[in-house]
């Protein structure tokens, strides 16, 4: 008997799941014109609203929203478009949209960020980052990769990191390798370059100089060059554990040259944990913005054309607008800290 009744409730069941599926199959789907046609002359002819909804299955309310348009002829009854007849009086100005349209003609690697601020202080552009990425979207204004705008809201960590805010407090420093692309068919195949970089974590501010070998006397050259470009010694360095910048990894007893120099220079070297390249991020992100806005375009011939190239490269890079310095370039965030005294560092 128990037997019995089960098979009944399946087959209950399924008949019911049957009967919703063909429902909905029939449900809201889109009613062709022919459709919307013949449902008013029916019921202009019998006058039974009833009867024509079930037969064409549609609602009352699209019924006489129909029979109220038609006049004889398929066209109207057609969905006319949403779209405003007049333009938002806050909508972009054709000489505003000129405007955009030759600064990433001019420079098509130009960043989101760039752009903006270049439009609010050479033309008096006057509207948000947001406003000007949604009209390049939608005018197809093709960009720069790297413009898309992001999600900067805040994730949550299990520890919170405190950025330093005072020019000097902290720097990060870590070795690049430079695409074999980007090297002429003149030099060899097993030739490498190596980009050593700096940055400092209060004004995002870089350095960058590049070596044919990443070894611990370049580490000891870069650093001097650092105190040399930015005209001050940080108080901390920050690096991973490659054997340029220590000897713990490699088990080897005798002081690291960095270590001797930093030592003498009155430097504190914090070493992050090894296989965590996130402690690093400011220095591993913005190698990542040199391979889309540098060396994605880049071709040299020689370690002097390479650094030549470089050099230009870093004046620019220093003086792009960041979301995270408020739209203010490296080089305006530490001119901005020097004027309120967020200084930590000996000369």
């Amino acid at each position: 008997m128990n037997c019995q009744n089960k098979n009944y409730t399946k087959g209950l069941e399924s008949l019911m799941n049957n009967i919703i599926t063909e429902k909905n199959k029939k449900r809201y789907l889109p009613h062709e014109i022919n459709t919307r046609k013949y449902a008013v002359e029916m019921y202009r002819n019998c006058g039974d609203i009833n009867y024509v909804c079930r037969k064409y299955h549609i609602s009352r309310t699209s019924l006489w929203r129909w029979n109220k348009k038609y006049d004889g002829t398929k066209e109207s009854i057609t969905d006319k478009s949403h779209k405003p007849k007049r333009r938002h009086p806050n909508a972009h100005t054709n000489q505003e949209i000129r405007w955009i349209r030759n600064y990433v003609r001019r420079n098509p690697r130009i960043t989101l960020c760039e752009l903006w601020m270049k439009l609010k202080r050479e033309k008096g552009y006057t509207r948000t980052i947001i406003a000007l990425y949604r009209v390049m979207r939608r005018l197809n204004i093709k960009f720069y990769k790297g413009m898309n705008i992001k999600d900067t809201s805040k994730k949550k960590h299990n520890q919170h990191y405190e950025t330093p805010k005072k020019i000097g407090e902290k720097g990060q420093m870590d070795v690049k390798y430079v695409p074999n692309e980007c090297k002429s068919k003149d030099i060899p195949e097993d030739k490498k370059f190596y980009q050593y970089t700096y940055i400092d974590e209060a004004t995002r501010e870089r350095y960058l100089y590049w070596y044919e070998e990443h070894t611990p006397a370049n580490t000891v050259d870069f650093v001097l060059r650092v105190i040399q470009y930015f005209g001050y010694k940080p108080k901390e360095i920050q690096t991973d554990n490659g054997i340029e910048f220590t000897y713990n990894k490699a088990n080897i007893k005798k002081v690291h040259p960095l270590d001797e120099l930093l030592k003498k220079l009155g430097i504190k070297h914090h070493k992050i944990q090894p296989r965590t390249p996130q402690h690093n991020g400011k220095v591993e992100r913005s190698h990542r913005n040199d391979n889309e806005r540098f060396y994605s375009y880049l071709k040299f011939y020689s370690l002097e054309d390479l650094r030549e190239q470089g050099k230009r490269y870093l004046k620019r890079s220093n003086n792009i607008p960041m979301a995270v310095l408020k739209y203010l370039t490296p080089k305006e965030k530490r001119a901005e800290l020097e004027t309120y005294g967020m200084i930590n560092y000996a000369i």
